[in-house]
């Protein structure tokens, strides 16, 4: 059995607000940024929503979104 977040249905007439999700992190060519495996590196390429590529020095790695695993510096 596998372990799968998914986003909770909001039904209209539940009477508790509706929490919407927060929005995906955007990166841009240049901008630095660190991963929980990888380490620090910097963005290379950009795929708009799809993935963004990321030079963490030793390797250069392709991260497809959500990027649960890095951050923005």
């Amino acid at each position: 059995m596998t372990n799968m977040r998914m986003a909770k249905r909001h039904l209209p007439s539940s009477p508790f607000k509706h929490v919407a999700a927060p929005p995906g992190e955007l990166f841009a060519v240049g901008s630095r940024v660190t991963h929980d495996v990888y380490g620090l590196g910097r963005v290379t390429a950009v795929e708009e929503g799809v993935a963004v590529v990321v030079d963490f020095g030793a390797i250069l790695k392709r991260v497809a979104s959500p990027y649960a695993k890095m951050t923005g510096l």
